[in-house]
């Protein structure tokens, strides 16, 4: 009788220390009670052993300078790309410091990073109960904006 050859054990992301750096600025940037709900959802998810294995969450963007936002307003308009935001520089809730919003992806087992929808809507799941004061750009009813959690 043939033995079945055990399947690769997929491990966890991990971020290199430039990249804890980063993290840990950018969460630096949040409001308090933002930056608390996301570092006890990221513990959340980190400690589940099927959760971590799909990806780890992280920071794309917290704070955003109005001529950031400028160049975000532009793509899908006078830029190539999809439109991303339907707020101008000055008006977004990412452009005050500190900024009660923040942009979640997720670095991949691959290294790849990935906007999926169902891992964003899994992750608001345990934003939402660390802090009830959370929104999540997925529930919105016009412009989904799934990576987006604010207070």
């Amino acid at each position: 009788m043939p033995v079945a050859k055990p399947k690769p054990v997929r491990a966890a992301p991990q971020l290199s220390g430039v990249q804890q750096r980063i993290q840990t600025a950018r969460l630096a940037q949040a409001v308090p009670s933002l930056g608390a709900a996301y570092a006890r959802a990221l513990a959340r998810w980190v400690g589940d052993p099927v959760l971590r294995l799909t990806g780890l969450p992280i920071i794309t963007e917290c704070y955003r300078s109005p001529e950031r936002q400028d160049e975000l307003y532009a793509q899908g308009r006078s830029k190539p790309g999809p439109v991303v935001t339907y707020k101008r520089g000055g008006e977004s809730r990412h452009n005050q410091l500190p900024a009660p919003a923040l942009d979640v992806a997720f670095l991949l087992p691959d290294g790849e990073f990935s906007w999926s929808g169902l891992l964003l809507s899994k992750f608001a799941r345990l934003m939402k109960a660390a802090d009830a004061r959370v929104h999540w750009g997925g529930d919105w009813p016009r412009f989904k904006d799934r990576p987006h959690f604010e207070v």
